[in-house]
């Protein structure tokens, strides 16, 4: 299992002190649309579909990702936005923004408190700033290149060392993991179960990497992911001192990923990366 770094190490002065104003940005875009998750979440959401019953959209989704984009190109003309919900609109600048208003769809539709907006801004191919925010908990993950934070305090991602006392948060496999893996897959997800202490689903890879961030979760795992599902939470994670990993494909924006604390030694979680088939790509999970 090899780390495929979203960020670079050599110092960069002036791209340091941009991704603290795109950090800034990113944070008040994801707060604009906080207001009106909190007034939606637990009441009347109608819910479409997009590629199957398990890809669910909202309204809210779209009205939200409008919001955002809307603030950012005005606040940082000529910027890209890539949207899960309106795809790419491009500009002749340096900046690309990738914007989940929701990641965790399902659970917003639902009912259950664990979803948040992500944005993560991409320089010359480089993560440099990002915001995650859980707007039932009102946490405000962030980083740029100079650091991590959690409502403004610094993160640590520090936990347990043996994956048997540790908790995991995976989405494998979802439903379309199942086809293509079949009982095989299965038996992964048995050996995940069998080597964590504590194996749980809860259904957002943003969310699920900044609960790692904070220590609040020792390792995560995603197969199916896309860009705007990690662009912001793997620089949390990394800048944390955590651990990530992608795999199945390549950049940064790989369909699969690992992530574990600084302490963590993740034996089980490299036997699966390892022996994981390479994907053409990825495919979103709400």
């Amino acid at each position: 299992m090899t780390t495929t770094p979203g960020t670079d190490a050599r110092p960069d002065p002036e791209l340091t002190a941009s991704s603290r104003e795109l950090r800034e940005l990113a944070g008040q875009a994801v707060r604009l649309v906080a207001d009106d998750l909190r007034a939606a979440f637990r009441g009347a959401i109608a819910v479409q579909y997009k590629r199957d019953r398990h890809d669910p959209v909202t309204e809210h989704d779209r009205r939200a990702e409008k919001a955002i984009a809307e603030l950012l190109t005005g606040r940082a003309p000529g910027s890209t936005v890539v949207g899960e919900e309106d795809g790419t609109s491009a500009g002749n600048g340096a900046v690309t923004w990738y914007v989940d208003p929701i990641d965790g769809t399902a659970n917003f539709a639902h009912g259950l408190a664990f979803f948040c907006t992500s944005i993560g801004a991409v320089v010359h191919g480089r993560i440099v700033a990002g915001a995650v925010l859980d707007p039932v908990a009102d946490h405000l993950f962030t980083a740029d290149l100079t650091g991590a934070w959690l409502n403004g305090r610094p993160l640590r991602s520090r936990g347990v060392i043996e994956e048997a006392q540790a908790l995991l948060i995976t989405s494998y496999p979802n439903a379309r993991a199942l086809e293509s893996d079949g009982t095989e897959g299965l038996a992964w997800f048995g050996e995940l179960v069998a080597g964590y202490g504590t194996v749980r689903r809860p259904g957002s890879a943003a969310l699920s990497l900044c609960h790692v961030a904070a220590g609040w979760a020792d390792a995560a795992l995603g197969t199916s992911v896309s860009a705007w599902d990690i662009c912001a939470a793997r620089l949390i994670v990394e800048q944390s001192g955590g651990r990530y990993h992608g795999f199945g494909g390549s950049g940064w924006d790989q369909p699969g990923y690992a992530a574990h604390t600084a302490d963590l030694e993740p034996t089980v979680l490299r036997g699966f990366v390892d022996a994981f088939p390479a994907r053409p790509d990825g495919e979103a999970q709400a």
